[in-house]
């Protein structure tokens, strides 16, 4: 394979790669540290087992057997519940008083929260998504470090009512905190695929 050739499919692999992922190509993206599911539609069922969620792999059923290193669990028949897994101790959800709490967008989550579980408190949105639930996790990928997340939660007429799921989550993947709510930077993703394209142009050129 001559130069030509060799320069001529590295360019259009990387512009490919990049336009793939700014067309949402893949279930996670991730900017700078933290990491975010995106849009999902993971449904807390109204029962006593509710939905475990593994926030590194996306891995969720309605049985902690089925999911491997669970970090959250949303349940509840006669309220909205959020039940610990073992580890981190002490409690992983961010609570207000002894209630996980609905943060305000922007609220920090990091080591100096205050953690615990059980129901959710007053200020949950009905009829809403407007839910954030801060909470710590320990990362087994990460050498079991522990780190700080987020979920938004939709609710519907009551805390019990159907539908009600997480419909997206984040987490800092460093150790460091993250505001309630946070995103990756907007566009990178597409900046880059621009990028990769312009270098496709200009080689024919």
């Amino acid at each position: 394979m001559n130069l030509k050739t060799r320069l001529d499919s590295r360019f259009v692999a990387v512009a490919a790669a990049a336009g793939a992922a700014a067309l949402g190509g893949t279930a996670q993206n991730s900017e700078a540290a933290i990491v975010w599911s995106g849009a999902v539609n993971i449904n807390i069922p109204t029962t006593t087992s509710g939905v475990y969620l593994n926030v590194v792999t996306g891995a969720n059923n309605t049985s902690p057997s089925l999911v491997p290193g669970w970090d959250v669990n949303p349940w509840g028949s006669g309220d909205l519940f959020f039940f610990n897994p073992s580890a981190p101790a002490g409690g992983v959800y961010v609570v207000s008083g002894a209630a996980p709490t609905n943060l305000a967008a922007g609220t920090p989550i990091d080591g100096a929260s205050t953690y615990g579980s059980g129901a959710g408190d007053a200020t949950f949105a009905l009829n809403s998504s407007n839910n954030l639930v801060g909470f710590r996790f320990q990362n087994e990928a990460a050498a079991n470090q522990t780190q700080y997340g987020w979920m938004r939660i939709l609710l519907s007429g009551s805390t019990i009512a159907q539908p009600r799921a997480i419909v997206e989550y984040a987490y800092e993947d460093s150790g460091a905190g993250i505001p309630a709510g946070a995103v990756p930077a907007p566009g990178s993703v597409a900046l880059l695929a621009l990028g990769a394209l312009g270098l496709t142009g200009r080689r024919r050129k």
